[in-house]
């Protein structure tokens, strides 16, 4: 996978990956009324919503940028129907040419995270195996520690997956763990040498691991420090556009070559309709386009 991320963001030029996480309130009426129409008030109508829009959002975006990003708790909270939107979304993607990565953060041991991992490694049935999530990558919480994340490690291998590891997150709050001290160092600094450790054993052929790790975008300082800790390591970094950080706060989480990120960006540009009166409702798609083309012009100077 994460040859093929570096191939594809070589090829665009671009490292920005759309978050598809969409809410309620940012489908378009026009949406709304005829899923409402179709199936009522329903939990399907609200999935049927989600998955027009980002099929929609794809066809729009899917030759500029290498990979797209769901947050399944977006669709999960509309039970069974939220998640056939998830997958179905996911398998729309996959024949787009995108690199799907699955943001499910999961975080557990033994048989529980060899279940979690069925993500990647799919399923085996009767000796036949099927994918059914149709995911490339997963990001995964490493609270629980290596035997949460080992289950991951041989389906990178074997199935050509990848994961991203949380370990400096964008939210605020969230130095209130991750910045206290360990033995001299803070908690995240500990959770990316374990990260570097554990990508070890699933190593690509250009030099980065199938192992990423999530850093966020908004803390600027800690990232670069952690890219010359973690030189074979790929970055996921949120937090860029909405929260606040621009390219030139991440330009240190690059390697010297320009390499080494993929960058998300979620309701700016899925929802950019709603700010960018240019366009209305009905061109909400084309308002993504329009915001995609924007990150890629502002991270064009780390690329180069």
């Amino acid at each position: 996978m994460i040859d093929r991320l570096m191939d594809k963001i070589d090829q665009l030029k671009n490292p920005a990956v759309v978050g598809l996480d969409p809410l309620y309130e940012m489908i378009p009426s026009m949406i709304r009324e005829e899923m409402l129409e179709r199936y009522g008030k329903t939990a399907k109508a609200a999935a049927k919503m989600f998955l027009h829009f980002n099929q929609e959002i794809i066809d729009h975006v899917y030759d500029l940028v290498p990979a797209v990003k769901l947050q399944i708790a977006m669709y999960e909270q509309y039970g069974i129907e939220g998640l056939a939107a998830y997958m179905e979304t996911a398998a729309y993607a996959k024949e787009k040419g995108l690199i799907v990565i699955g943001d499910i953060k999961r975080g557990d041991i033994a048989s529980t995270a060899a279940a979690y991992a069925a993500h990647l490694a799919g399923v085996e049935i009767e000796g036949i195996r099927i994918d059914p999530w149709n995911e490339d990558a997963v990001t995964l919480n490493p609270y629980l520690g290596f035997d949460s994340i080992e289950p991951f490690i041989e389906p990178c291998n074997k199935y050509d997956k990848g994961i991203f590891v949380l370990v400096k997150t964008s939210n605020p709050s969230g130095k209130e763990l991750q910045d206290l001290a360990a033995d001299g160092l803070p908690v995240y600094e500990h959770a990316a040498r374990f990260v570097a450790k554990w990508g070890e054993l699933a190593m690509g052929a250009r030099g980065y691991s199938r192992v990423g790790a999530v850093v966020g975008a908004t803390y600027k300082e800690q990232g670069e420090e952690l890219r010359k800790k973690m030189p074979q390591t790929f970055f996921l970094i949120p937090g860029y556009g909405a929260q606040g950080a621009t390219a030139d706060d991440i330009r240190g989480f690059f390697d010297r070559d320009g390499r080494g990120c993929i960058v998300n960006s979620s309701r700016g540009i899925i929802a950019a309709y709603k700010k960018d009166k240019r366009f209305g409702e009905h061109n909400f798609a084309d308002a993504a386009r329009d915001a995609a083309i924007l990150m890629k012009k502002d991270l064009e100077g780390i690329m180069k």
